[in-house]
């Protein structure tokens, strides 16, 4: 029987008016009435697509500040007929076109895997239970929602009750007892029981989506502290060019008189120098490819940024059962503790009975319920589902008795110093001992049992094999420096037992959690333990704040909805595919094939395109440095630019550009420590103060002996070319195979380029006299000694520094 109301005036104008349906719980809409609210706009689609549409990337890549700045730049030079100087635009088309191209093939890769990934429901239609995709679903459909699923519309409970967790929605971390007639909130989890509930707003009108499109208002999305340096340095470079651009035009043309062409060429070359033309483009695509990368390796990653976090990584806390453990637990053995009163018959009957009555929504309960599958036909008339708080679930069956199952600590309270020496023997084993009792009086849920009325009956042995590749998965990440803290509801000395089974280091330094009151516990526990039993899910975030405060950079795997919270607070949070939806939904990246040894992997490909970004940036950002600095001297100097646009491309291409490119894809597995920009700031100074001291000691030459214009321009050309090998050769340090080759190969095709005399035509490199190529071998023998003077004073600097911030911290430096 279905009632219809007048229509939602809520509804937009796109969508068709239908009324509101109320469909019966056990049926579910019509087929029909299932297709009249696709058409009519009244499915639940998301917001926004997961990934930028094809022509958000081409517009964002073609319409770009530096693309304007060189179109302006270009018709200078046509202007005045400089049109040789004018083919950094080229390389400014090549760029754009690189960047496109690969974010394009990112995107369809990303969106693959997503529609692999695809969130999916359970609705009732037709009076039958389907499984959907979750925009498929639409207002009106009656969904099935049980422990560890999203919320993925506004509902109202039809029938059933479940706990539902808001704290993804509001930062309200207690969960919330719903029952029929109550809403359902998008966004939301449910942490047990289960319900069908009929969806009351879908897509755009839900609350999350509401909440979403809220927070979009005026505010920019995050970066990562990479791209964020980055932003803000082509922000400076940007505010700078037009002003010190019209400054030294006028400086040029109108004090030194050089004349139109002579003065536009020398400031576009300024300019020029100024820009990174293709360093946000390199991080773009190496962080492009390192998304397909990690698609490859079956993980989705649902936010770029997680990539330079996996680089920062030096704590990975990981959940026991599912990560360290294979999915999937079985009951070993029932151990009876009172066969006189509660045979082994009676106590089988018993569990079965609350097993039956109670929905097997996590793995202990789903093992629980295949071992003890008898039918006994009791009736329940109160159920009590397991949470991560309380630890135990129980029914009341009229006529037999209140049953409890849980962790025996929680269960007995006081009196658990009754079965401690018979329950601990088995924990320090690696079982999980359940408590199987008989209670007197009808348990809530709403407060802890009172031990007093507790009648033990059996105690239930559940186990589950260890990962195979578990002991070389956390090899690995000792080898690497990465601390490995275990984080269990389980019982400690059992998830000790399986750390130690698994090769964890420091498995024996554990802890359990229910002794950590305060904040305060939870931060010095946080320093001294490795293993942490009977953790709750407020304590699991805790303790990710607690490291995160440390100054750790925090990854957490998990694929329950305890753990959604500290996935939801680490600064990497990864999840297990065959998880709970809510860990999935929490997480930046999810491992599709569940499968926990991929995760060296990726925490390589993180640290991979990081360091080999940083190491590039530092390239790109050596004639930027020299450009900038001879740019303010030569405002205040009567001295002209001495290159031309032309020299700078060479220079930018074989010693920068190509090299960069090459190297940002080279693997790398060194930790990521420190600030981005001041890292790349160091390696990049010295070699441009080096082309800042060699130039402007050839300027003084020039200067001296009245070299004309073309023989300066030449020589500063040639020397800031061998600088820039000279830096590369840095960079490739150490150096294997691979970049001998691309330090050879740059070298030969720079060495064509300067001594051909039709490419000498085209990059403007004129003829020295005797004289003039006597200054120019000085200087270029010079070059390697300024550069290695100006590295030592920066090292000592720095060690200098890093000593005088380990004192204040108290710690004695260790080289």
């Amino acid at each position: 029987m279905r009632r219809s109301k007048a229509p939602d005036s809520g509804a937009p104008e796109s969508r068709l008016p239908l009324p509101v349906v109320d469909a019966e719980p056990q049926e579910g809409l019509t087929k029909e009435q299932v297709q009249q609210r696709q058409k009519g706009g009244w499915a639940n689609k998301a917001v926004k697509g997961v990934t930028r549409t094809e022509k958000e990337i081409v517009k964002e890549n073609v319409f770009t500040f530096f693309n304007l700045i060189f179109l302006l730049l270009a018709a200078a030079l046509f202007a005045v007929g400089a049109y040789k100087d004018a083919t950094f635009l080229f390389i400014a088309v090549a760029n754009t076109a690189i960047g496109i191209v690969q974010e394009l093939r990112s995107k369809r890769t990303i969106d693959k895997l997503k529609l692999l990934a695809a969130p999916r429901s359970t609705v009732v239609r037709q009076g039958m239970e389907m499984s959907v995709l979750t925009e498929h679903m639409v207002r009106d459909d009656i969904a099935v929602f049980s422990a560890g699923e999203q919320i993925t519309a506004d509902a109202v409970v039809r029938t059933g009750t479940v706990q539902v967790n808001e704290a993804m929605i509001t930062g309200e971390a207690d969960p919330l007892t719903k029952g029929p007639g109550d809403k359902l909130r998008s966004g939301s989890f449910v942490a047990s029981g289960s319900c069908r509930a009929q969806l009351t707003a879908v897509g755009a009108d839900s609350y999350a989506a509401r909440l979403t499109l809220e927070a979009k208002k005026g505010v920019r999305a995050g970066q990562s502290e990479m791209m964020a340096s980055l932003t803000r340095l082509i922000r400076v470079i940007g505010f700078a060019l037009i002003p010190m651009g019209a400054i030294l035009f006028w400086k040029q043309y109108f004090v030194l008189e050089l004349g139109l062409r002579q003065s536009v060429t020398a400031t576009v070359a300024a300019l020029i120098g100024m820009i990174p033309e293709g360093l946000y483009l390199l991080t773009s695509v190496a962080l492009a490819v390192s998304m397909i990368r990690l698609a490859q390796k079956k993980t989705l990653a649902q936010d770029m940024n997680c990539i330079e976090t996996l680089a920062r990584v030096d704590v990975l806390c990981v959940d026991k059962t599912g990560t360290i453990t294979q999915p999937g637990m079985a009951v070993q053995e029932l151990v009876p503790l009172d066969e006189e009163e509660y045979p082994v018959e009676r106590v089988e009957q018993a569990v079965s009975a609350l097993y039956a009555a109670l929905d097997a929504d996590n793995e202990t309960g789903k093992a629980m319920r295949a071992r003890f599958d008898r039918k006994v036909g009791w009736a329940c008339s109160v159920k009590v589902p397991f949470t991560s708080a309380n630890k135990y679930s129980a029914a009341v069956f009229p006529g037999q008795g209140s049953f409890v199952a849980g962790a025996p600590e929680f269960v007995m309270g006081e009196r658990y110093a009754d079965l401690k020496d018979m329950v601990e023997p088995y924990s320090a084993k690696g079982y999980r001992v359940l408590l199987l009792a008989e209670y007197d009086g009808t348990p809530t849920g709403d407060a802890p049992l009172d031990g007093r009325r507790i009648r033990p009956m059996a105690l239930a042995l559940l186990a589950n094999q260890i990962r195979p590749e578990a002991p070389d998965t956390f090899a690995y990440f000792a080898q690497q420096g990465v601390a490995v803290k275990v984080i269990s509801g389980d019982n400690p000395l059992t998830v000790a037992e399986v750390a130690r089974q698994a090769g964890v280091e420091n498995a024996d330094k554990w802890v359990d959690a229910a002794t950590l009151q305060t904040d305060q516990d939870i931060y010095a526990a946080a320093r001294k333990y490795a293993v942490f039993g009977r953790v709750t899910p407020g304590q699991k975030r805790k303790l990710v704040k607690a490291l995160q405060k440390q100054g750790h950079t925090v990854a957490m795997t998990g694929d329950g909805v305890n753990d959604v919270l500290a996935l939801k607070d680490a600064d990497c949070g990864i999840a297990m595919a065959s998880g709970s939806d809510a860990a999935c939904h929490a997480a930046q990246l999810v491992l599709l094939d569940s499968n926990f040894a991929c995760l060296p992997q990726v925490v390589a490909e993180g640290r991979r395109v990081i360091n080999n970004i940083q190491r590039s940036a530092a390239l790109y950002l050596v004639k930027n440095i020299f450009s900038f600095c001879l740019s303010l001297l030569t405002i205040f100097v009567d001295m002209p630019y001495p290159l031309v646009p032309i020299q700078l491309s060479l220079i930018s291409a074989l010693t920068i550009g190509v090299p960069s490119f090459f190297l940002a894809l080279e693997p790398n597995k060194s930790r990521v420590q420190g600030k981005f920009m001041l890292n790349v700031l160091r390696e990049a100074f010295p070699g441009g103060l080096t082309d800042l001291a060699i130039v402007l000691g050839l300027q003084a030459f020039a200067f001296a002996f009245r070299f004309p214009t073309e023989s300066l321009s030449t020589m500063a050309a040639l020397c800031m070319a061998f600088i820039g090998l000279l830096v590369l050769y840095q960079v490739c340090k150490p150096f294997d195979r691979k970049r001998r080759v691309l330090w050879g190969a740059m070298t030969a095709a720079m060495a064509v380029c300067v001594t051909v005399p039709e490419l000498k035509d085209i990059f403007s490199l004129g003829a020295l006299n005797l004289q003039e190529g006597l200054v120019l071998a000085v200087f270029l023998l010079l070059c390697w000694p300024t550069m290695g003077a100006i590295l030592t004073v920066f090292d000592r600097s720095r060690r200098g520094l890093w000593t005088l911030r380990k004192r204040r911290k108290g710690r004695t430096p260790c080289e």
